[in-house]
């Protein structure tokens, strides 16, 4: 069975680390290969040209103008990524914010995914407090975060943690300081295994 895994949540809640400390022990214990498919990896020098000619900054990554004209654009690409890779045999590890995708349980949607009933997908919603996503995203000094913390209030509104029938087989992890044993648990569910930890979370009220 070939496995479809997001790792989702907002900018500074660690998507990418915890991604890196689960494929390892995602491939031992469904003995597949794996690849990892990170968007800003994967578009992030293309989207900084395409800003840079269209504003004259390249780090314009939250802007209304990159929203609503190269958003979608990356979002469908790592898709279909993930969906090529699926075809020949090779799972994918989906690391990017995907936030409107978790809103809307598009990420639930087979046809949208364009993937059949063979493929095992999982859904990963990664959060950490306001104070601690603000925290790392100055420390890790990454230029396509100067739009949103010049606008931090702008974007602050986009911040949601799902509640209610967004969460339905969500997979909720407080990435906030994570244990081994938070990891294992967490690996558990999106192998399939039943078992709870303290690192897989009901939801925080909005």
């Amino acid at each position: 069975m070939s496995r479809l895994v997001f790792i989702c949540g907002h900018a500074g809640t660690g998507k990418t680390t915890l991604a890196k400390k689960l494929i390892g022990p995602l491939m031992k214990a469904t003995a597949s290969p794996f690849c990892l498919l990170d968007k800003d990896t994967l578009y992030g020098g293309y989207s900084a040209a395409a800003m840079g000619m269209l504003t004259g900054d390249p780090n314009d990554r939250d802007s209304p103008l990159f929203l609503e004209h190269l958003r979608e654009p990356e979002y469908r690409g790592l898709i279909d990524t993930a969906r090529d890779n699926l075809e020949v045999g090779v799972s994918a590890l989906v690391v990017g914010p995907l936030s409107r995708e978790v809103r809307e349980r598009r990420l639930f949607d087979r046809a949208w995914l364009g993937v059949g009933e063979d493929v095992s997908v999982r859904v990963v919603w990664v959060y950490v407090s306001e104070e601690t996503a603000h925290r790392r995203i100055v420390a890790r000094g990454n230029p396509n975060d100067a739009y949103k913390l010049a606008h931090w209030d702008e974007y602050r509104q986009r911040r949601f943690v799902p509640s209610g029938d967004m969460c339905n087989d969500l997979l909720m992890f407080d990435n906030t300081a994570p244990a081994a044993a938070d990891h294992d648990a967490l690996l558990a569910r999106i192998v399939g295994e039943r078992q709870a930890a303290s690192g897989i979370t009901p939801p925080l009220p909005v």
